[in-house]
């Protein structure tokens, strides 16, 4: 993947966990912000793996459908209009929660490079779908890779976030080796 390009609208599916990214706003300092359209039994955040963003605020709306949002292991069920923020550095992932579609709007704040990260996953998941699991858990490497390349963007929760940083900086250039990829810049 030489490049990744972004135009309003750009709509990409992880087949692997029934979540379809809708890019609509370009990436700001402010804030990052998209769509996640959840099919049913649909999961976020890693297949609904709980992890941390330790640097900026993740608030979920939603459009319609329902959602259920574990904070620190609490659930939170979420229903058309409502609208929850997890703080940076909270354990926590999402899934849909009724047997039809969900739709939720995704702001972090502040942006980071969330809107790449999530744009370099989605692309990935979708041309390269040989670098993931039968259950759609992507491969270590690849994680390895793109956590070095968006340090302090995502971590998996548990393991203390330096051992992960550590760990990521050790396998990125073995992932290159083998020919995983991810895009930082535009």
């Amino acid at each position: 993947m030489a490049s990744l390009s972004f135009a309003p609208g750009l709509t990409l599916e992880n087949a692997f966990n029934e979540e379809t990214f809708v890019f609509t706003t370009p990436e700001s300092a402010e804030a990052a912000e998209f769509e996640v359209r959840l099919g049913p039994g649909g999961s976020g955040g890693g297949n609904a793996m709980a992890h941390i963003h330790p640097k900026t605020d993740e608030t979920f709306t939603v459009r319609s459908g329902r959602l259920t949002v574990s904070i620190n292991g609490q659930m939170h069920d979420l229903r058309p209009g409502e609208t929850i923020t997890v703080p940076n550095g909270k354990p926590h992932f999402f899934r849909n929660a009724h047997a039809g579609d969900t739709v939720v709007v995704i702001r972090f704040t502040p942006a980071q490079h969330q809107l790449r990260f999530f744009l370099n996953f989605a692309t990935i998941a979708q041309n390269h779908p040989e670098w993931f699991g039968a259950k759609g858990e992507p491969s270590f490497l690849l994680m390895a890779l793109t956590l070095h390349a968006f340090k302090d963007h995502f971590y998996v929760a548990g393991p203390p976030v330096w051992v992960q940083k550590l760990l990521f900086a050790t396998l990125a250039p073995v992932a290159r080796l083998l020919g995983y990829t991810v895009v930082v810049k535009p």
